[in-house]
């Protein structure tokens, strides 16, 4: 199973499928889904030759529940340290509902 830990100790879970020098499409989960709702449009992207990465925001899925940093902006911190964790470099997020909020957090901070 992949996970990275944060700076603030949660264990978060992440897919990180295809080719390591492609572009990457990363999927953001909408509540109280997963990663795995995104499997068909990874796939997809994944035969179309782009690198596909989906996390399991924390308090869902195989991540830690936490009883802290359940907010967008924390949401958003997370998925920058996946980012850098996976050195992923011009990448395209999409978000579905909470998966949005998270996105246009995500975008501000790069």
């Amino acid at each position: 199973m992949a996970t990275i830990t944060t700076s603030d100790g949660t264990t978060l879970f992440y897919k990180d499928w295809g080719p390591k020098d492609a572009q990457p499409v990363v999927f953001h989960h909408g509540w109280p889904l997963s990663a795995d709702d995104w499997d068909n449009q990874m796939l997809f992207f994944l035969s179309e030759g782009y690198r596909v990465v989906a996390h399991d925001r924390r308090g869902h899925g195989r991540s830690d529940q936490t009883d802290t940093g359940n907010d967008m902006d924390t949401y958003a911190a997370d998925v920058a340290e996946i980012a850098r964790a996976l050195d992923l470099r011009d990448a395209v997020h999409i978000g579905h509902s909470t998966g949005g909020g998270e996105v246009t957090r995500v975008r501000r901070q790069h």
